[in-house]
């Protein structure tokens, strides 16, 4: 068990993104029952591989709410090998479309630069 500090530290993650994480019901700590002089909030280490696996998950395109829904099932195995498939294919087609979007829009500055340089100047 170990406190945010010690958890920042090993995971690289600043504290106030942390707090942010649990506020966020994205991971929890505990506090030590037989100690009820302070507040402090000790986590195991499973909360590391939930922040990396949450860390991973932002980096490819998930939002926290989308990875909220589903930190849990996947880290504790409950979703089946096809289920983690199917939410994977399904962000790929996202980032295709997104891709074939910012395509057309390159298009567009091309064209639009293109009629700007071609013009006659009076």
């Amino acid at each position: 068990m170990m406190l945010i500090s010690q958890l920042s530290k090993e995971t690289g993650i600043p504290v106030g993104t942390i707090r942010f994480y649990e506020k966020s019901g994205l991971i929890s700590g505990e506090k030590k029952k037989e100690v009820t002089t302070n507040n402090y909030v000790y986590y195991g280490e499973d909360v590391i591989d939930k922040i990396r696996f949450i860390q991973m998950a932002k980096a490819v395109g998930f939002t926290l709410s989308e990875i909220k829904e589903v930190v849990d099932a996947w880290y504790q195995k409950l979703i089946s090998k096809k289920a983690k498939i199917e939410v994977l294919d399904k962000r790929l087609l996202e980032i295709a479309k997104k891709i074939d979007e910012l395509k057309q829009m390159q298009k567009q500055i091309k064209l639009c630069k293109e009629n700007i340089q071609n013009e006659h100047t009076v």
